[in-house]
């Protein structure tokens, strides 16, 4: 007999997983549907030499107590058991260019991050102040980022433009190259993106920034635990291949490659918005919307490089380096020469457990376009140490890692004697491990002269089918959790979420008098 559900979530990223466990609370029948061997999208980690390494999440915002994330994530019951380490309060990200050794911080406090840049740009402290000031104003207009309140997005902020505010700012090109020094956490654009999409990034991590201890895996170990208490089922392995209509043209469910069948009420599509339209199949949509969708322009993928380090060889750092050649790069860094590639990149450090001054891996990130692994786009890899893409590719992968470590070299000088291992991935595992289109890093390419055009509600116009994940309006962490929260409140009602979340706040006010 075939089983039916309230919910059925598909693929278990992070907004599909903080959905289902949103949905499982109020006591709906929850299923979750995995195509991969492992949960979480973003959050996945993998083990190498007996180390954790992160594939998407390398430090999260807004988690210490009363801040926005910290009271979502206490809502789904998971924040006690989050083992985090806060990251330097005087500058959990530092932006470096070309030659300059100067470390240039973004700290953490809005007072704290005016008066670390104030040392390097005396005169600007005015200007720094306004700067604080405007991302806090963005940032309050939008639905949800202050846990309750504000239902509408505010036409005026979606259009305002990043590259236009920050020039209105300051006229220090140096000032403003620091400022958007992590533009790597939404892919670099600064010339036409909108600026709400900088503010709610960067207000985030100045308000508090973590790292997670073990890596960022835990996050959907932990909803998981909690969706099995809440008498949710959650299924590895997995591949939903269509969306099941009845004869009326209704969604009753969907069935797996396996030829499985799942029925339920409604469906959360946790997938990339393409490959839901895969599913739904695009006769059954609008061509106004299919030609929408159709022309989104992915977000750059990246390249990885994990360096495994060799015992007390590199001191330990607890912050992030952006680094790029040039201030000039700052503003559209994935467009870069292939020639010149890595032109920037992130670097980060995981401390030793038996000596922690000392680093026990790197990890660095840099831009890098599909195209470049374009010729291997028709092999799927989801299994550890299988070669099928063949020697040409793992000749790229090793080229690309050498590049990477020749520009480490100039900031670590003697990092080469210092690595044991180095592991890599492109733009394919991305897409293979993730689903994400093209392997792109936060979804699609959004812009301040056309905001709507990315936007997509929750609710589709198939009755039953809702959207949830970082191809819907915000990326991040951040973003997919209140992404779940709002599509949640199309299901449940905005009423009853939101009394939810206040009976939360209420009751930390509570506790803390």
């Amino acid at each position: 007999m075939k089983k039916e559900y309230d919910i059925l979530v598909i693929g278990s990223g992070l907004g599909g997983l903080v959905s289902a466990l949103i949905l499982a609370k109020e006591g709906l029948k929850v299923c979750v549907l995995e195509k991969n061997n492992q949960y979480g999208g973003n959050l996945q980690t993998f083990s190498r030499d007996k180390l954790i390494f992160d594939t998407g999440v390398h430090y999260l915002g807004g988690l210490s107590e009363g801040q926005n994330l910290y009271q979502f994530f206490s809502y789904l019951g998971i924040i006690e058991e989050l083992q985090l380490q806060k990251m330097d309060v005087d500058g959990y990200d530092r932006i470096t260019f070309g030659d300059d050794e100067i470390e240039y911080p973004h700290a953490q406090g809005y007072e704290n991050f005016v008066e670390q840049l104030s040392k390097y740009f005396p005169e600007e402290k005015d200007n720094l102040e306004d700067y604080c000031e405007e991302i806090q104003r963005v940032c309050n207009h939008f639905p949800r980022y202050n846990v309750i309140g504000n239902n509408n997005y505010n036409e005026e902020i979606l259009h305002l433009n990043t590259k236009r505010f920050i020039e209105s700012i300051t006229s220090d090109k140096k000032l403003q190259s620091v400022l958007l020094g992590s533009n790597f956490l939404y892919a670099g654009d600064s010339e036409n993106i909108p600026f709400y999409v900088h503010a709610l990034t960067v207000n985030s991590y100045i308000q508090s920034a973590y790292k997670c201890i073990k890596g960022g895996s835990q996050i959907s170990k932990l909803l998981i635990k909690k969706l099995r208490e809440n008498g949710a089922e959650i299924h590895k392995h997995t591949e939903v291949s269509e969306f099941v209509f009845n004869e009326n043209n209704i969604l009753t469910g969907a069935k797996t490659k396996s030829g499985k069948e799942y029925s339920a009420k409604q469906i959360i599509s946790n997938i990339d918005v393409r490959s839901t339209i895969k599913l739904i199949g695009e006769e059954r949509l609008k061509k106004s919307f299919l030609n929408r969708v159709l022309s989104w322009e992915p977000v750059s993928s990246c390249f990885s490089v994990y360096l495994v380090l060799k015992p007390h060889a590199v001191p330990n750092f607890n912050y992030n380096i952006y680094h790029y050649s040039s201030e000039e790069m700052v503003w559209n860094a994935y467009r870069y020469q292939k020639e010149s590639w890595p032109e920037t990149y992130m670097l980060s450090s995981t401390q030793s457990k038996h000596r922690p001054d000392f680093a026990e891996s790197l990890t660095a990130i840099s831009y890098m376009s599909f195209d470049e692994v374009k010729e291997w786009e028709k092999t799927f890899n989801t299994v550890v140490d299988e070669h099928e893409r063949g020697l040409q590719y793992e000749k790229f992968k090793i080229e690309k890692a050498e590049k990477m470590i020749d520009a480490l070299e100039k900031k670590i000088p003697d990092i080469r004697d210092s690595i044991k291992n180095i592991y890599t991935s492109s733009p394919l595992s991305y897409r293979d491990y993730i689903g994400s289109f093209e392997g792109n890093m936060y979804g699609y390419i959004k812009s301040s002269e056309n905001p709507l055009k990315t936007m997509v509600s929750p609710r589709t116009k198939i009755d039953n089918l809702f959207l949830t994940g970082q191809s819907v309006n915000m990326h991040g962490i951040l973003g997919c959790t209140i992404g779940a929260f709002n599509t949640c409140a199309e299901i449940l009602g905005k009423e009853l979420i939101d009394a939810r979340l206040t009976q939360l706040i209420n009751k930390d006010k509570g506790e803390e008098k």
